[in-house]
């Protein structure tokens, strides 16, 4: 800590990121025993971040994740987009296909951000706010793929993964698509991909792909 930060809003943000972390809650011990600090000093705390509905405690006392922090998240995405725009754009004039950034949203792949390119004949018309089950398109199953632990790790494509993942007439008859997952970008789960009319994704494209994940996994860290 600086002269310069806030030691108690330190704290506060520290619960919330452990509460983040678990999926079954924390109680007052579990928190003082992992920030360091006495149990007086985690109940002020919790009760400051309840009053924000930032923080919840359920009838036994475990402290969840509160739904307040919806209203934060709602502002993610256009600071997600705002940093994958540049990136998104060298994609469409580079392959000549509609790149897009998906991310999720519970069980669906979300488009959040789509660029065209400008110097094509005709492109498939794909509309951010467009959404998609998980399991269909290249988007929502590059996604799935990266939740497998030896993809989360590595990050690099394998002999059994190349690192993007490619479909045709998943969502649209005569369209395919390729998508690579934002690998090691805390808090945010998706990918970036191309979709195209052509009966099969030319060579380079899943390697284009790829690199401009990259890309953007880098300006959001």
């Amino acid at each position: 800590m600086t002269a310069e930060t806030s030691q108690t809003l330190d704290r506060g943000l520290r619960v919330l990121k452990l509460l983040a972390d678990t999926d079954h809650g924390l109680t007052v011990t579990e928190l003082s025993h992992k920030l360091g600090v006495n149990r007086t000093v985690v109940y002020r705390l919790l009760a400051t971040l309840e009053q924000h509905a930032l923080v919840r405690r359920d009838l036994g006392g475990r402290a969840r994740v509160g739904l307040g922090v919806l209203g934060l998240g709602r502002q993610v995405h256009p600071l997600v987009r705002e940093a994958a725009m540049p990136a998104l754009r060298s994609l469409a004039e580079d392959i000549g296909a509609t790149a897009h950034l998906t991310l999720v949203d519970g069980a669906e792949a979300l488009a959040v951000a789509v660029v065209e390119p400008t110097w094509t004949d005709y492109h498939v018309a794909y509309r951010a706010g467009f959404r998609h089950p998980l399991e269909r398109g290249a988007a929502g199953k590059a996604i799935l793929a990266a939740r497998r632990p030896a993809a989360q790790r590595a990050g690099e494509p394998t002999d059994d993964d190349p690192g993007y993942t490619l479909t045709h007439g998943d969502l649209e008859a005569g369209a395919c698509g390729a998508a690579a997952p934002l690998i090691g970008v805390t808090g945010v789960e998706g990918s970036v991909g191309v979709v195209m009319l052509s009966e099969v994704v030319p060579e380079r494209v899943g390697e284009r792909v790829r690199h401009a994940a990259r890309e953007v996994a880098e300006a959001l860290r």
